[in-house]
């Protein structure tokens, strides 16, 4: 159930973000938004802890800014795979990205206030 609230969260995040960003293009069929959300959060999952893993010297040296970096490159790799979702440079994926990261914090904000 968790797994599934995640992927709607980002299908949701994914949408306004393509809104907002100018370079973001996606056809808004419910087939697109899914594979999108589910490639990010399988990126995020299983390919963005090995490159914080490569990257701590890089990332230490600029005092974390290399991790929107490599954020930004998921981004563009999403955009590479799936038709239907284009990223046109990197300025538009780092933009998404904390387009993504905002609502992603926001709901999990909002998700910890309800438990409580």
């Amino acid at each position: 159930m968790k797994i599934l609230i995640k992927i709607i969260v980002i299908a949701v995040a994914t949408v306004i973000g393509a809104r907002l960003v100018p370079g973001i293009n996606l056809n808004e069929d419910v087939q697109t938004i899914l594979i999108v959300a589910v490639t990010l959060g399988v990126l995020n999952g299983i390919l963005r802890p090995i490159l914080k893993f490569l990257t701590i010297p890089i990332t230490i040296i600029t005092l974390g800014l290399f991790l929107l970096v490599i954020n930004a490159g998921m981004i563009l790799l999403a955009g590479r795979w799936i038709d239907g979702f284009t990223v046109d440079g990197f300025i538009p994926a780092l933009l998404f990205s904390f387009v993504l990261s905002f609502i992603s914090l926001v709901f999990k904000w909002f998700d910890k206030k309800t438990k409580k």
